[in-house]
């Protein structure tokens, strides 16, 4: 029996579809990023601090899917930009705090038009872009956990 394959051109590979939408996505931040003097896993870091105010390393590994190889020198340059600050959190030395300085906290203002440039530059409406979002996020969730 000859069997039939399925997904044989690179436009029909999701993975590749996925792979080249975070490539334009990330070229369409890149001016507004250098603009900040922002890597984009720095922006990301920033991110989760405008929300949270501060976070440990290890929440931050999770959260953005980095391990501490990558973080902890991307903290450190964070850092002496003045950005962030780390120290150790007192009821367990182990444990490293990040938390977002004025200087971190006042680039929030100044990033506030880069989701909106994606969006714009889609052409699909917040509700479109949501409801991709959540699918995207599903589909990773699913994908983790097998």
């Amino acid at each position: 029996m000859e069997k039939k394959y399925e997904f044989t051109t690179l436009e029909d590979h999701l993975c590749f579809s996925l792979y080249a939408c975070s490539r334009a996505i990330l070229r369409l931040y890149r001016p507004y990023l250098d603009e900040l003097k922002l890597t984009y896993p720095q922006y990301l870091v920033l991110v989760v601090l405008w929300e949270r105010k501060e976070a440990t390393v290890k929440e931050l590994g999770q959260l953005l899917d980095l391990d501490s190889g990558t973080l902890t020198p991307m903290l450190k340059r964070m850092e002496s930009s003045q950005l962030i600050e780390r120290m150790r959190d007192p009821a367990d030395e182990r444990v490293v705090i990040v938390r977002i300085k004025e200087e971190g906290l006042a680039l929030r203002d100044k990033a506030q038009c880069i989701p909106q440039s994606l969006i714009e530059a889609t052409g699909m409406s917040v509700e479109e872009m949501n409801a991709f979002n959540q699918a995207v996020r599903k589909l990773s969730n699913v994908v983790i956990t097998k």
